[in-house]
């Protein structure tokens, strides 16, 4: 996407830029000092920073996977303030050397060149290797930042590849650019992503625990932005400011805006009528005039002289050692340090699982994040659970390891006692033998749940469908008499409230076996489709209310109606309710509302999907609440965030509904349906973690 690739693009090409022009007056200077023969030690020099600048961001890359998430989080938090950091000091400095860097670079390569090859390499690597390691920074934060690599990579490469090509053209003079104003413009522009990157990084550092008020939020406009529209991902891509932003996060981006952007300003307008008297900047017009220029030779060319020559009989070194060594080494510290900076991967041993010996092969891991790989050695396919023996408390989870096969499970491991837990299809639990790990910090388990603690939230709840179930036998017979009586406009709004009854019950949809279908199936499927005798429920009453049905025509799908939601309020309290299914429709209802209802795909005619969705959404509020004692002992911070996804989502609903008339999908506009599917897709994503958390897991 071009709007996570534009801000490395930028720096790609304002550091690839800088590079060359440093590059390129090296060069010049020493053609111009008739040591042509000393260009490889430049370009091994080069060579150098970036491999360097490389290595320095697989280190960076393979160091952060490493860790558990909230130190991930920190990690990245840091990192992006230091890139801000230095993005900040880049900007001026640019704008405060340009004018003098060609002399400044031909001092030390005139000097370099009377002290040796090695100090002319030392200078070009020293030269180019800032900018590389601002690169391989700024490039790594704004990928953290993008959620993915390709994007920014991408951008980077064009930028590099775009610099290089300016660079050969202001030195064969086929080009011609002024330095100080692209300079200038894409500092202003650098200074604004880089704000944004700082108020990315200070989310970061929150998220990770670093700093306070993470949940102290100054703008909140997920519910009225839709954050998958072009506008809003452009924006949030180029300049990192999302739909919800922290206190400190607006205060620092402002802060860290008015006063650089200030000072920056500033300091253009001081310095602009000092370049004024010259003709061309120094910077611009020196490495153009480069191949032709030999003003300073006479200058330079002593320096080359003093150079004492190597003597003839001296063994010559072959010309690929150097620069094959620059680029070894960084690569070569890099997989150390990596290597030796991550934790012993358990997974270099194999835990056997089986319906008798669990566990074998099972030593203390060290603390960290590990990686253990289980081989199921038994005849039937197990859940294999890394737990805490004392408390049941799971830390990773395999789920249906098939015999013969060998799969990883990653888990991070801190200081506390751990047993591995099989769990064959037909048999019974068995649990290793546990192994004691001291320090590194504290791990986040799963606090099991047994059939037995979803026992009281599955009661309050079939109570609630229960009753519900009697409302809605009254409001179906009522709609049949409405029928029967021929009161088609009556019958019409009746149906709306006793669907909307029906889809609040959600979460029982399983339960109530066949009678879903026949009370709210579908018409897909069937040969004669809304024709078909096959069709019933509410939705066959949907269509022929509101495609021209006669009282007549209606009134035995109405009876049929009525007969199936009274005989389902008989079945429901002897039909089995499997209590894990409760955690499982905290999110199913809405994702199939999204796929549904927001689709317009069961609109049968009312075009009320959107007064159904609205019910659903009840039906989750429901749900959530018989729930909610045991989501605040296992994750306190689950059900805030989506209390407040629930109220973006019906405010978006409310805002499309006057009275009894509801805005069909259909005629939503364009921004409008963005902004709710956006906001119902955020929601799903924070009802994901509810099913893990309550999912039942068996235990010894």
């Amino acid at each position: 996407m071009w709007d996570d690739a534009f801000p490395s693009f930028l720096i790609g090409l304002r550091e690839g830029l800088e590079a060359g022009l440093i590059v390129s007056i090296l060069v010049a200077t020493l053609v111009r000092a008739e040591a042509r023969s000393r260009l490889p030690q430049v370009w091994t020099g080069v060579l150098a920073a970036i491999a360097v600048a490389m290595s320095f961001g697989a280190v960076l890359t393979f160091t952060a996977a490493s860790m558990p998430q909230t130190a991930q989080e920190a990690f990245g938090g840091v990192l992006s303030v230091i890139a801000v950091a230095f993005v900040t000091a880049m900007v001026f400095w640019m704008r405060r050397s340009a004018r003098n860097l060609s002399s400044e670079l031909k001092q030390k390569v005139t000097g370099a060149l009377a002290m040796g090859s090695g100090m002319l390499i030392l200078t070009s690597f020293l030269a180019v290797g800032r900018e590389g390691l601002e690169t391989a920074l700024f490039l790594w934060t704004t990928a953290q930042a993008a959620g993915e690599s390709a994007g920014p990579l991408t951008g980077a490469a064009i930028g590099l590849v775009l610099a290089a090509g300016l660079c050969w053209g202001l030195y064969r003079r086929v080009l011609k650019i002024n330095l100080t104003k692209f300079f200038t413009a894409t500092g202003v522009v650098l200074i604004v992503i880089a704000a944004g990157v700082l108020g990315y990084g200070l989310r970061d550092l929150q998220e990770g625990g670093v700093l306070p008020g993470k949940t102290a939020y100054a703008v909140d406009l997920a519910g009225s932005v839709d954050a998958g529209s072009w506008y809003s991902t452009l924006i949030q891509g180029v300049f990192n400011l999302m739909p919800t932003m922290t206190w400190l996060q607006v205060v620092a981006y402002v802060a860290y805006l008015a006063v650089v952007m200030t000072l920056f300003v500033r300091g253009v307008r001081v310095t602009a009528p000092k370049a004024k008297p010259a003709p061309k900047s120094e910077l611009k017009s020196k490495p153009e005039s480069a191949p032709r220029s030999s003003a300073e030779a006479s200058a330079d060319g002593p320096g080359e002289g003093s150079a004492a020559p190597k003597p003839a009989t001296a063994r010559r070194r072959p010309v690929w050692v150097v620069p094959a060594a620059v680029v070894a080494v960084p690569a070569v510290v890099a997989g150390l340090f990596v290597a030796l900076g991550r934790p012993k991967p358990a997974g270099d041993q194999t835990v056997a699982v089986s319906e008798t010996d669990c566990g074998k092969g099972f030593t203390a891991p060290e603390p960290g994040r590990q990686t253990f790989q289980m081989h199921n050695t038994g005849h039937q396919a197990s859940e294999v659970y890394l737990v805490d023996p004392s408390t049941d408390a799971v830390y990773g989870e395999i789920e249906g390891l098939a015999p013969g096969t060998t799969r990883d499970l990653v888990a991070t491991v801190a200081g506390g006692t751990y047993a591995w837990r099989c769990v064959p299809a037909d048999g019974k639990a068995v649990t290793s033998k546990a192994v004691t790990v001291t320090g590194g910090g504290a791990a986040k388990p799963v606090a099991p749940v047994s059939e037995q603690d979803l026992a009281a939230p599955l009661k309050a709840y079939k109570a609630y469908v229960g009753k519900g179930l009697d409302t809605l036998a009254g409001q179906t017979r009522t709609l049949q008499h409405d029928i029967e009586g021929g009161h088609l406009d009556k019958a019409r709004t009746d149906w709306l409230t006793a669907h909307r009854t029906y889809a609040s019950l959600g979460a029982a949809y399983g339960t109530f076996e066949d009678f879903d279908k026949k009370i709210d199936g579908r018409a897909d499927g069937l040969p004669g489709g809304e024709r078909d005798k096959d069709f019933s429920g509410f939705l066959r009453l949907e269509y022929g209310l509101w495609h021209g049905g006669s009282a007549k025509e209606l009134t035995g799908p109405a009876r049929q109606l009525s007969t199936d939601v009274a005989g389902l309020g008989k079945a429901f309290p002897s039909q089995d309710f499997d209590p894990g299914d409760l955690p499982l429709r905290a999110h199913e209802i809405l994702e199939n509302t999204l796929q549904f209802e927001l689709t317009g795909d069961t609109d049968e005619g009312s075009g009320t999907n959107l007064a159904t969705a609205d019910a659903n959404l009840a039906g989750t509020r429901e749900l959530l609440t018989v729930l909610e004692p045991l989501l605040t002992d296992r994750a306190p911070k689950v059900l805030p965030t989506v209390d407040t996804g629930i109220d973006r989502v019906q405010k978006l609903l409310d805002a499309q509904h006057d009275g009894g008339h509801w805005t069909p999908v259909a005629k939503l506009s364009d921004t409008d349906r963005r902004r709710l599917d956006g906001a119902t897709g955020q929601l799903l994503e924070d009802l994901a973690p509810i099913p893990d958390l309550l999912e039942i897991r068996k235990s010894a």
